[in-house]
C-alpha cells in the first residue's frame, strides 16, 4: 500500500469524530431537547434554522439518489430526530417573537420577502403553503407508506419462501439465501417503520398550525396590553414574524415530506429518480413528437402567448427529433452486433431445451398445504428449513451420504393443514398437522390422562393426542412426550430418508462420495476402480443402506469390497462379505449388556430353506410352496407382534448361506425386520433365543 494511502486510513481511522459518531448523534438530541427548555440567542438561532434547511435539502437530494431504499435504512429514525430538531426550533422562537417581538434575521427575512409590503398577500401565501404541506404532500406521503407496508409485508412468506425454493434447488448457496433473507426481512421492517414514521410529519404539520395561531394571537395580545403597541402595528410585527417563522419552518418540512414520499414509491425503480425520470420519460419520440405538435397548435391560438408555448414546444420538437434521427453510428453498430450475437445464441440452443426442463425429478420434495406456511416462514416464528438443515447434516453423520437438497413447495391440491414427502415425484409419506397444538405421545408411563384430538404420530404410526398449548405443561407433568409441530414433521421426514436411503442414493452422489475418499485415501480407490463400476459400488452400498448400514466409514468399506471382487464380481456375494468385516458395527444396536436377544429357525425349516436355494440373476433366492410361505409369514407376524410388545428389536439369526434370499423373501410384510447370520455375531456377545421361528407354533 502507497505510504499516502496508508496515512490517509490512519489519519481516518484515528479522527475522533470518525471513532465517536454514536456520541455525536447523543449530544446532538439532547442538545435538541435543551432548546425546547432554555432560552437561545438570535444569532444562534439564525445558525440553527440555517442549519435545518441544510439538514432538509440534503435529505431531499439522498432521497432522489436513492436506488435502494435499504441503503437510507436509517430514515425513520432520522425522521423522528429532524421533526423533533423542527419542533424544538419552532419552540425557541416562538419564546423569541413573543418575548421580544423579534426571532432573529432568518425570519425577518423570510417574512419581509413574501409580504413583500402587504400582510393580506403574504398570509394567503402562507395559507396555501400550509394546506399544500398538510392536504397534499403529508397525506399523501401517510397514504403511500401505508399501503407500501401492507403490500411488503404481505408478500414477504412468498418471499423467503422463493429464497428456499431457491437453495433447496442449488441455484443459491446457503450464504446467499441468508442474505436474501436478512434483505427481505430488513425491507419489510423498513416500511413498517416508515409507516409509523408517517404518523410524525403528519403531527409535525399539525403542530407547526397551532404554534403558528399562537404566534399570532398570543403575540397581538401581548404587543398590546405589556408593549404598548397600537393594534395595527402589533398586527403588522406579529403576522410578519409569524409568516416568517412558519415559512422557516414549513418548507423544511415540505422538502421532508416529499423526501418520504419519494422514499416509500421506490420499490419499481432500478436507478436512482433523476435517471428514471429522464430514462422514461424520453423513451417515446412519438409521445414527444405529439406534445411538441400540441403546445406549437396552442401558441398560434388567437389570444393565447405565442412566444412561451412556440419555445417549450421547439425544445420538445428538437428532443423527440434528436431520439428519432440522431441516434450516432456507433449505436447503431452495437446494437446491430447485439441483435447478431443474440440471433446466434437463439440459434444455437435446442429447441427442446424448455420440455427438457419438464423431465427434471428432483429427488426428495416436500409439499405443503398453505396453512403450514408459517412452519417455514422465519418471521413467522417458523424453523423447518434450519430443522432440515441439521437433518442433512445428521444424515451425512448418521447414514453416510449426502442427501440432496429438499426442496419445499406449496401444493393447493393439498389439505391446508397436510403435507406430502415424495422421493422422485412418488409419495412415500403423508401426514396432517394441527396449527397452534402440539403432539402429546403416552411412552407407557403416564400417571394422568389428559383431553386431547386423537391422532396417529406420522413417522412411526403410533397413538397420539393433539394438545392445546395451555395443555403442554399439564401433559408433561404427567408423564407424556410433547413435541412441538416442525420436530413433528421433521422426525417423519428423518425416518422416510432412513427407510428409502437406497433408493435416495444415486450414481452420481456415489462418484461424488468416491472423489471424497480419493482425497485422503487414494490407493483403495484406484485399486477397486478398474474391478468394479461404479453401477455395482451402488448396488452394494444401496444394500447395505437398506438394511439400516451406515456406509460413512467408507474406505473401510471400499476395502472390503475390493477384496471380495478378487474372488468374485457378484454384487450380493461382494455384500454379504462387506456385512462380514463391519460385524461390530451391524451388532453395536442390539446389544445391551452384552446380551442379545434373537429369534432363531427351526431346525427343520433351516434345513428346508438351505434345500430350497436357488441361483438366479439376481441373486440366491428361496423356492418353497406359497402354502409354506403363509405359514412362515403368519408364524412371523406373531412372533414380532408380541417381541414389539415388550420394547425389543426383532432380530432373526440363520447361516450365512439363507441370509439374504431369507431376508428378500421377508422384507416385503417386515420391512424393518433385522436378520443377521451367525458369522455376523460378535464374540463374546451372549445369544438368548426369546422365539423360534418355525413352520408350526
Amino acid at each position: 500500500m502507497p505510504p499516502s494511502m496508508q496515512s490517509a486510513k490512519e489519519l481516518i481511522s484515528n479522527n475522533p469524530f470518525t471513532k465517536h459518531k454514536d456520541a455525536i448523534v447523543i449530544f446532538g438530541v439532547v442538545c435538541i431537547v435543551l432548546i425546547m427548555v432554555i432560552p437561545i440567542p438570535t444569532v444562534m438561532l439564525d445558525v440553527l434554522l440555517t442549519f435545518m434547511f441544510g439538514i432538509a435539502l440534503l435529505v431531499l437530494m439522498t432521497s432522489m439518489m436513492l436506488v435502494n431504499v435499504l441503503d437510507f435504512s436509517v430514515y425513520p429514525n432520522m425522521l423522528l430526530i429532524v421533526t423533533l430538531f423542527r419542533l424544538a426550533l419552532s419552540i425557541a422562537s416562538t419564546r423569541l417573537i413573543l418575548s421580544q417581538a423579534e426571532a432573529g434575521q432568518v425570519i425577518a427575512a423570510f417574512g419581509n420577502y413574501v409580504t413583500a409590503g402587504n400582510i393580506v398577500v403574504g398570509t394567503i401565501i402562507f395559507i396555501i403553503l400550509v394546506v399544500v404541506q398538510f392536504v397534499v404532500i403529508t397525506k399523501g406521503a401517510t397514504r403511500i407508506a401505508e399501503v407500501a407496508a401492507r403490500f411488503t409485508l404481505d408478500a414477504m412468506p412468498n418471499k423467503l419462501m422463493a429464497v428456499d425454493t431457491d437453495m433447496n434447488a442449488g441455484h443459491i448457496t446457503e450464504e446467499e439465501a441468508r442474505t436474501r433473507r436478512d434483505d427481505i426481512q430488513r425491507e419489510a421492517d423498513f416500511y413498517g417503520a416508515m409507516d409509523g414514521a408517517s404518523k410524525f410529519v403528519r403531527g409535525d404539520a399539525i403542530a407547526g398550525i397551532i404554534i403558528i395561531g399562537i404566534d399570532i394571537i398570543g403575540g397581538i395580545i401581548l404587543g398590546v396590553v405589556m408593549m404598548d403597541m397600537v393594534i395595527s402595528e402589533a398586527v403588522e410585527t406579529y403576522t410578519k414574524l409569524t409568516i416568517g417563522d412558519g415559512l422557516v419552518s414549513q418548507i423544511p418540512a415540505l422538502m421532508i415530506s416529499t423526501s418520504s414520499g419519494i422514499i416509500v414509491t421506490r420499490a419499481a425503480s432500478k436507478s436512482n429518480m433523476g435517471a428514471d425520470m429522464i430514462a422514461q420519460f424520453t423513451q417515446s419520440a412519438k409521445a414527444l413528437g405529439i406534445s411538441a405538435f400540441v403546445m406549437c397548435l396552442l401558441g398560434i391560438v388567437p389570444g393565447m402567448p405565442t412566444i412561451p408555448f412556440m419555445t417549450i414546444g421547439a425544445i420538445l420538437a428538437f428532443v423527440s427529433y434528436r431520439m428519432a434521427f440522431g441516434v450516432s453510428n456507433k449505436h447503431d453498430k452495437e446494437d446491430e452486433a447485439k441483435a447478431k450475437k443474440a440471433a446466434e445464441e437463439a440459434a444455437a440452443l435446442p429447441k427442446e431445451e424448455k420440455i427438457e426442463d419438464y423431465l427434471l425429478v428432483d429427488q426428495m420434495e416436500l409439499e405443503i398445504g398453505y396453512g403450514l406456511i408459517p412452519l417455514v416462514d422465519v418471521n413467522q416464528g417458523g424453523d423447518l428449513l434450519e430443522r432440515i438443515t441439521m437433518l442433512r447434516r445428521q444424515m451425512a453423520g448418521e447414514l453416510g451420504m449426502i442427501v440432496p437438497p429438499i426442496r419445499i413447495r406449496d401444493n393447493i391440491q393439498l389439505s391446508p393443514n397436510e403435507y406430502s414427502i415424495k422421493i422422485k415425484g412418488n409419495d412415500v409419506g403423508r401426514g396432517e398437522l394441527m396449527m397452534g397444538s402440539y403432539l402429546a405421545m403416552n411412552p407407557g408411563n403416564v400417571s394422568q390422562r389428559i383431553p386431547g384430538i386423537k391422532t396417529k404420530e406420522p413417522a412411526f404410526n403410533l397413538d397420539a393426542l393433539w394438545i392445546t398449548e395451555s395443555q403442554k405443561e399439564a401433559a408433561e407433568l404427567a408423564g407424556y412426550t410433547v413435541v412441538e409441530l416442525p420436530a413433528v414433521l421433521a422426525t417423519h421426514l428423518t425416518e422416510i430418508i432412513r427407510r428409502h436411503a437406497a433408493e435416495i442414493l444415486m450414481r452420481q452422489d456415489v462418484k461424488t462420495l468416491l472423489e471424497n475418499v480419493k482425497k485422503n485415501s487414494p490407493a483403495v480407490v484406484e485399486e477397486l476402480g478398474p474391478m468394479l463400476s461404479v453401477g455395482e459400488i451402488q448396488l452394494v452400498l444401496s444394500s447395505l443402506l437398506q438394511e439400516r448400514i451406515s456406509i460413512r466409514d467408507l474406505a473401510s468399506i471400499l476395502e472390503l469390497m475390493a477384496n471380495a471382487a478378487k474372488i468374485s464380481k457378484d454384487t450380493v456375494f461382494i455384500n454379504e462379505q462387506v456385512r462380514l468385516g463391519l460385524t461390530r458395527q451391524i451388532c453395536k444396536p442390539y446389544i445391551n449388556n452384552n446380551q442379545m436377544s434373537v429369534i432363531a429357525l427351526a431346525p427343520d425349516l433351516e434345513q428346508m430353506l438351505e434345500a430350497s436355494l436357488q441361483s438366479t440373476n439376481r441373486g440366491p433366492r428361496l423356492v418353497i410352496r406359497p402354502d409354506l410361505v403363509g405359514r412362515i409369514l403368519e408364524r412371523m407376524e406373531s412372533i414380532q407382534t408380541k417381541i414389539q410388545a415388550m420394547g425389543e428389536q426383532p432380530i432373526i439369526v440363520c447361516s450365512p448361506n439363507i441370509r439374504y434370499p431369507l431376508k428378500k423373501l421377508l422384507e416385503s410384510n417386515f420391512p424393518n425386520l433385522v436378520i443377521l447370520s451367525y458369522s455376523e455375531i460378535v464374540t463374546g456377545v451372549n445369544i438368548t433365543v426369546a422365539e423360534t421361528l418355525g413352520t408350526h407354533d
